[in-house]
């Protein structure tokens, strides 16, 4: 058996609860600053954009002290 191929995207709603925030929070605050995949309807949240947006967002925090 192979182990399942780790996530490139994510839903909105997935995204949200990956980050820990209401699906409001994501799309008021975050989704504005994410580059993400749109085909038709589809919206997709890569990984790495979520990852980038922490980093970038932590940082930001930091230098406001």
């Amino acid at each position: 058996m192979t182990p399942p191929l780790p996530r490139l995207t994510l839903n909105p709603e997935e995204a949200a609860q990956a980050l820990g925030v209401s699906r409001d929070f994501l799309d008021q605050h975050v989704m504005p600053e994410l580059r993400i995949v749109r085909r038709g309807r589809l919206r997709l949240i890569p990984v790495k954009e979520l990852e980038r947006w922490v980093d970038r967002s932590a940082a930001m925090t930091l230098e406001g002290k």
